[in-house]
């Protein structure tokens, strides 16, 4: 049958990333451990278009996402960049994933597990076989505001924060460890199940480590700084005020290799 999407366009103008979004898939994520972790992302998959080729062929991402299992890893993902640029005969590619990853956790009095979600984006792109890639996570922590413990004769205000990071690697960083080491820079961190004797333990942990969202984002990039794997990365962090009708936030950028 006749490839119209092969065949030749007259507009001379190039397209800089056609392709599909939007489509959930299942997804392996492996673990430090040797272990495996089920989830479902929703990927956006795109190439360049060279000016004179009317179309690109569509189908061939759903082909690869079909026909064989999809590991997340940063050696796999690599991998999958390569093999759809040329599969679709293009320059350069991207593609993003979101998924939820979970990790069992253990209440820090009555030992309780549950499983705790966190927000995961992945982001790649190819360009002239030059690879790059950036890991986002939405890390939920608590936060609990110093000013407020200073001037109040009992008690502080405190809510729910979200720390939002992305990182460029120079060499592997689990997941999970990543997750972790952010956590452990807020006021505490949080539990899916929490009974009463650990509800006073986080709620008293949180009460004597207070911090501003100042204090978080320096805290996460000092972490960042002194850890060699990472070479550039970002912290967002957002407290949903519990005394306010506004969020406060504070950003911090910083590439390593500069």
């Amino acid at each position: 049958m006749e490839d119209v999407q092969g065949s030749v366009d007259t507009r001379q103008i190039p397209i800089n990333r056609v392709g599909i979004k939007d489509i959930q898939h299942p997804i392996t994520v492996l673990n430090r451990d040797g272990s495996k972790s089920a989830s479902i992302a929703t990927f956006s998959m795109s190439v360049s278009l060279p000016h004179d080729q009317k179309g690109t062929h569509m189908s061939r991402f759903i082909q690869m996402l079909n026909e064989s299992e999809t590991v997340i890893s940063a050696k796999h993902f690599h991998t999958m960049l390569s093999d759809m640029v040329a599969r679709l005969e293009a320059d350069s590619g991207y593609i993003e994933l979101q998924f939820p990853y979970f990790i069992e956790k253990t209440a820090p009095v009555s030992g309780v597990k549950s499983l705790m979600d966190y927000q995961v984006n992945l982001i790649g792109q190819i360009e002239q076989g030059h690879l790059a890639s950036t890991l986002e996570v939405t890390i939920p922590v608590k936060s609990l505001c110093p000013c407020s413990k200073k001037i109040s004769e009992y008690g502080a205000h405190n809510q729910r924060s979200h720390l939002t990071v992305g990182i460029n690697c120079s060499s592997k960083l689990w997941l999970n460890e990543l997750i972790k080491s952010v956590e452990a820079q807020a006021s505490a961190e949080l539990f899916a199940i929490l009974k009463r004797p650990d509800e006073k333990f986080i709620t008293e942990r949180a009460y004597n480590n207070p911090k501003f969202v100042e204090d978080v984002v320096r805290d996460v990039a000092n972490e960042f700084d002194n850890n060699d794997k990472i070479s550039r990365y970002y912290v967002h962090a957002e407290n949903f005020e519990s005394i306010h009708n506004h969020s406060a936030f504070a950003v911090i950028e910083h590439d390593k290799t500069m």
